[in-house]
């Protein structure tokens, strides 16, 4: 993960919740033992929390017509990559080389979040976000999420909602 600011280290906080912070937005963080065992970073963060999967979600980096793009997702689905180009305007997506998503996010794999990244990517965030009063995303690392309004997290990511993922 990148190097921390002083700012960072004296709040204690990561990227993502130095962002929320700077920009006044309500949010509430949610910190859990992280099981290295357990296969899914989604659903662990879901069932530590008590919160249903589908307002838990996932940041995943694809790489469209050779740029890399964020996509929000509930963690109970995957991620439809022919429409996340389409909501950006590409033609073709795969996933990211997760050692590019990991350099170029200065989050590691299971703890990326869409917000506070290194260098800002377009962002897309499932249309299902918008169901629900509040969703959580990872604030930064591996058992630490934040729970936000969806528009929230659409303003500050500069994000469109798109019908991204599915069951």
């Amino acid at each position: 993960m990148a190097k921390k600011s002083k700012k960072q280290q004296q709040s204690g906080g990561t990227p993502a919740t130095v962002a929320l912070t700077a920009a006044g937005t309500a949010f509430t963080v949610h910190s859990y033992e992280h099981d290295p065992a357990h296969p899914s970073y989604g659903e662990e963060a879901a069932e530590a929390m008590g919160v249903s999967p589908d307002r838990v979600f996932k940041t995943l980096v694809a790489d469209v017509d050779g740029r890399l793009t964020v996509a929000v997702v509930p963690v109970a689905g995957q991620l439809d990559l022919k429409a996340l180009a389409s909501a950006v305007g590409g033609k073709r997506a795969a996933m990211a080389d997760p050692a590019l998503a990991e350099r170029t996010t200065g989050y590691v794999r299971g703890g990326i979040s869409p917000l506070g990244q290194r260098k800002k990517l377009p962002t897309v965030i499932d249309a299902s976000a918008a169901e629900h009063p509040t969703i959580c995303v990872s604030a930064g690392r591996r058992g630490l999420e934040v729970e936000l309004a969806a528009a929230d997290l659409a303003a500050l990511t500069e994000a469109v909602l798109a019908p991204v993922g599915r069951a």
